[in-house]
């Protein structure tokens, strides 16, 4: 069984279960509604997913930002990811640096990986959420496995699970650790051929589209304007000085909203250049700049 998964963490925490080692303690989940308790519950240990790290695919491409009609293979999408990842949040040495540019290629990599697999009959099953990434990594992968005869399956991420006294809710796979991803099991699905092709003409409406952003609106993949999420720098951001770290993370915790601190640190050093949002105390590392919003 192939695992196909949209982001880093929830890749690296897939490829712990599969490899059935402990190598942490339980925790993940974004928020968890207790009944009377001070601590979050202790989750049962569910088993390990079946088969090795090597079983394991992750297709970090981003899609939900950027031009989707440029090739994912392309040198578009690789300077992307890259520049996303390289923001010069903090201090960076050339090997670092070298580290981040070869992400994109490695993400190349996977996908080449995968069609292997394909190739080779494997069955494949997609771990997705809502978060706007997977959702979009989703749609673009099964564009390409309706080309093939293949089994598919996928573990949709629920909104929140019930437990005995609490409720645990999730934003997307990289809030659940490894020692849990066997309890989501259950929700597996085996995808018909009209499934697949219903999604793949999903993203071709994506392409077709080719916003600068996606989002995930009342349930649907929808094309959105590059300042869609910008409400949350305004409603957080004021006249005193707060350390850029602080306000993304108060903004992350605030909505809920599964788009990764990279962004918003993106859009905050484009409001700096436009001369809304001002330095008050610079850093090298840009995290732990101290900004405001600029006089009028």
């Amino acid at each position: 069984m192939i695992e196909v998964l949209f982001g880093e963490s929830e890749a690296a925490s897939m490829k712990t279960a599969k490899s059935k080692i402990v190598i942490g303690s339980v925790s993940g989940p974004t928020s968890v509604f207790m009944a009377g308790k001070k601590k979050p519950p202790q989750k049962p240990f569910t088993g390990w997913i079946e088969g090795t790290a090597q079983d394991v695919i992750c297709l970090g491409l981003m899609l939900d930002i950027g031009d989707i009609k440029e090739p994912v293979d392309g040198g578009y999408r690789k300077n992307l990811i890259y520049s996303m990842y390289a923001q010069d949040q903090w201090e960076q040495d050339n090997k670092w640096n070298n580290e981040m540019k070869k992400m994109g290629g490695f993400y190349i990599d996977e996908l080449l990986r995968l069609k292997q697999f394909l190739d080779a009959g494997e069955v494949i099953r997609i771990w997705y959420s809502d978060a706007p990434y997977s959702r979009c990594g989703f749609y673009h992968l099964c564009q390409i496995l309706k080309n093939y005869e293949n089994e598919i399956r996928a573990v949709k991420l629920p909104e929140y699970v019930v437990l005995e006294k609490s409720i645990i809710s999730y934003r997307n796979w990289g809030d659940v650790a490894a020692e849990e991803f066997a309890s989501f099991l259950p929700y597996e699905k085996r995808l018909s051929k009209e499934e697949v092709r219903m999604y793949a003409i999903l993203w071709c409406d994506l392409v077709e589209d080719n916003s600068p952003l996606r989002s995930v609106i009342n349930g649907k993949v929808l094309g959105v304007p590059e300042d869609f999420y910008d409400f949350q720098i305004w409603k957080k951001l004021t006249e005193k000085p707060v350390k850029e770290a602080r306000l993304i993370g108060d903004m992350i915790g605030y909505s809920q909203i599964s788009i990764g601190d990279w962004w918003y640190a993106k859009r905050i050093e484009y409001y700096i250049q436009h001369k809304k949002i001002r330095i008050v105390e610079d850093s090298a590392n840009k995290y732990a700049r101290m900004i405001c919003i600029a006089e009028d």
